[in-house]
């Protein structure tokens, strides 16, 4: 039974083997015809065709630069720095003043330059329209984090994140 594949295999090698010495249409080589060079529209040269210019079904969907209508959470529990592979992950954990905050974030000030040696940033959070209800401090709780580069954290000493009644910093070693 072996020898009958071994032989099978073979021949079916051979064959296909046989087949790059002609123009056969077996042969998967010649599938397609060789390449030739064909003069290029000066209006395709301008355009680039993976970058879609009209509005297509998504376009609604389109990122666009939005104001943040966050404000400053009540107050800042944590502040934690982890060292990662090219930078440094601030994560910093909060109360909000009433449950169902939203959309969290670290907001930079001063455009994410250091002044003085000190990175500054507000935890902020967008507050429900309709507040149901205050929450048990579990559920007052949030959490935002921001990865900064090595390039960014060059000239910083400390990193503070300020709340609506405190801040937390966090100094380098």
């Amino acid at each position: 039974m072996m020898r009958r594949f071994i032989v099978i295999g073979l021949c079916g090698t051979l064959v296909l083997a046989g087949c790059g010495f002609g123009q056969s249409r077996l042969n998967p080589l010649n599938w397609f015809g060789s390449a030739q060079e064909v003069p290029v529209d000066a209006e395709l040269e301008k355009v680039n065709p993976l970058i879609p210019t009209s509005n297509g079904l998504f376009a609604s969907l389109a990122r666009q630069d939005k104001e943040y209508l966050g404000s400053p959470v009540q107050s800042v529990t944590s502040l934690v720095i982890e060292r990662v592979p090219g930078g440094a992950i601030v994560r910093a954990t909060g109360l909000a003043a009433t449950a169902g905050v939203y959309d969290v974030q670290l907001t930079a000030e001063n455009e994410e330059k250091p002044v003085d040696g000190v990175l500054t940033y507000r935890l902020e959070g967008i507050e429900p329209a309709r507040v149901v209800t205050i929450g048990t401090q579990a559920q007052r709780q949030i959490t935002a984090a921001r990865s900064l580069t090595n390039q960014q954290l060059a000239g910083v000493r400390s990193i503070r994140v300020e709340s609506a009644s405190n801040a937390q910093v966090s100094r380098r070693r």
